[in-house]
């Protein structure tokens, strides 16, 4: 893996965050927030020492991109956080993270930097700020399908309505939350130094996203809940460098106005894109559909949940007979501290991907067949990943697992089943663990020779001082198969949090 060296880090970041700072200055500026304010921070320290080809799956998945595949790697992070009601109906919140890292993707940048102004239900978020997947356990959870808390988080500004709201007057019995967001990558010249020479890479990529989520009960008067949603993300614009893995050839997205509109309405792009994006929608498309039922009691909640991916018409509707690819979890909950707090359990498959044929209409050939959706891969742009690693589940193998350094997902047809457990010994002590056995065939146009089974555990022991807010945490974790080898590690960090003026 190649680790990209800065010789002045601080410009670097001042250079790439500019509209990060300045935006966040305004902000400021604006509420006239005092010197005087009480400020939360925190300061951490993690090391990872394992043996084998990679550190163990666990190690480095759905840590917000703050990991590395390789078996030895640290970082030093400080950052700090402050949340304000200026009256009943605006609040304030910002927030920030640096990190030192040894054997990461950089060696000193900063994970969160983000400004947060909220008029009663609607937020304005603007900046880098880690966000989990939808509704999933995320100490537990092998991560939602599209956007899951395994990549770094994508600067964005972002409108929404963060928490359930009654907008008809149903007293809370049906309530709808959502986000509209357009951002940008980050990890341009990353990818240009960690890309093999000659092949593709980009630059310059913007982002969109849009979501809606409704709920159904009220848990206070009777215990079943239903929630649902569809999320949206959207790779778009950008530079195309080494154009189809042809070397010296780029091609350039366009990002005019009506581009941001044709992103948000799945237009087909016009002359200006290249002809894949003719032929179907302008832009690299992704989304997937939520559905969960909750029953509730005073002791214990019961939660099963359904989410579907699709990357374009064929897995977007019923077009191919009912959907066979799926995350399908349930999760029980007990609510007083003890040994046993919260079970998952979940089976993942994504083998079908609306079929093993595809093809575009043509006049010689008129017949349209929307199959090998290719989960995260897209013709023009460098897979659904930011910094090398998935932005979605990372039981598809990211792109930063590949030792030949293309963009390319070489794994992406995986059935899966997992169990995540979680509890306290005691207030001051408490675990989790997490075991999760795959089989994975590799991608239709790049079959596996023969099946890769793969086993991955993690037990995971926290210990915290509530006096002075130290806690330190040992993590140990393994892999055990074809996919990712035999690998073992273990992590161990020590964090500090508390408050100044």
């Amino acid at each position: 893996m190649k680790i990209i060296k800065i010789k002045n880090p601080i410009s670097e970041i001042c250079k790439l965050y500019k509209f990060h700072i300045f935006s966040i200055s305004i902000i400021l500026s604006a509420f006239n927030v005092s010197a005087q304010s009480v400020l939360y921070y925190n300061v951490e320290t993690t090391s990872v020492f394992s043996s084998g080809c990679f550190s163990p799956f666990w190690l480095t998945a759905n840590r917000y991109g703050i990991t590395s595949v390789g078996n030895k790697w640290g970082y030093l992070r400080a950052g700090v956080a402050r949340k304000k009601s200026i009256n009943n109906n605006w609040k304030f919140e910002y927030g920030t993270d640096i990190i030192i890292g040894k054997n990461l993707s950089y060696e000193i940048f900063l994970q969160q930097i983000y400004a947060d102004v909220s008029w009663r239900c609607i937020r304005l978020s603007i900046g880098k700020k880690e966000r989990p997947g939808e509704l999933k356990n995320s100490n537990l959870s092998t991560g939602a399908l599209i956007e899951s808390g395994n990549a770094s988080p994508i600067p964005q500004v972002r409108i929404e309505i963060p928490e359930y709201h009654d907008f008809f007057g149903t007293n809370g019995w049906l309530t709808l939350r959502g986000h509209i967001a357009y951002g940008w990558f980050d990890d341009g010249n990353w990818q240009q130094n960690w890309v093999a020479d000659g092949t593709r890479y980009a630059k310059n990529v913007l982002y969109h996203s849009k979501s809606i989520f409704w709920k159904v009960g009220k848990e206070q008067s009777f215990p079943l809940t239903y929630e649902g949603g569809v999320q949206f993300a959207t790779q778009f614009g950008g530079k195309i460098y080494n154009y189809m893995n042809y070397s010296g050839e780029n091609f350039k997205m366009p990002t005019r106005l009506k581009d941001f509109w044709n992103i948000f309405a799945f237009s087909a792009g016009d002359g200006k894109y290249d002809l894949g994006d003719q032929l179907n929608v302008a832009g690299n498309h992704l989304g997937s559909y939520h559905l969960s039922l909750k029953w509730s009691k005073e002791k214990w909640s019961l939660r099963g949940y359904y989410e579907h991916m699709f990357e374009d018409h064929s897995g977007m509707f019923w077009e191919y007979g009912l959907w066979k690819d799926c995350l399908v979890g349930t999760e029980l909950q007990f609510n007083t501290l003890g040994w046993i707090e919260n079970i998952v359990l979940e089976y993942f498959n994504s083998r079908d991907q609306s079929g093993p044929v595809c093809h575009d209409a043509t006049n010689e050939i008129p017949d349209q067949i929307s199959a090998v959706d290719d989960y995260f891969e897209h013709h023009t742009y460098p897979c659904w990943q930011q910094y090398g690693m998935n932005i979605g589940t990372p039981l598809i193998t990211s792109c930063k697992y590949n030792k030949n350094h293309l963009f390319r997902i070489y794994n992406n047809r995986v059935e899966a089943f997992h169990i995540g457990i979680s509890g306290s010994a005691t207030k001051k002590l408490t675990y989790r663990m997490m075991l999760t056995k795959s089989h994975n065939w590799g991608t239709y146009n790049i079959p596996f020779t023969e099946v890769r089974s793969n086993i991955s555990g993690l037990i995971e022991i926290s210990y915290t001082l509530r006096t002075n807010g130290f806690s330190g945490t040992l993590s140990f974790a393994f892999d055990d198969g074809e996919l990712y080898g035999n690998n073992k590690g273990i992590m161990l960090g020590i964090k500090k949090c508390g408050k100044f003026f």
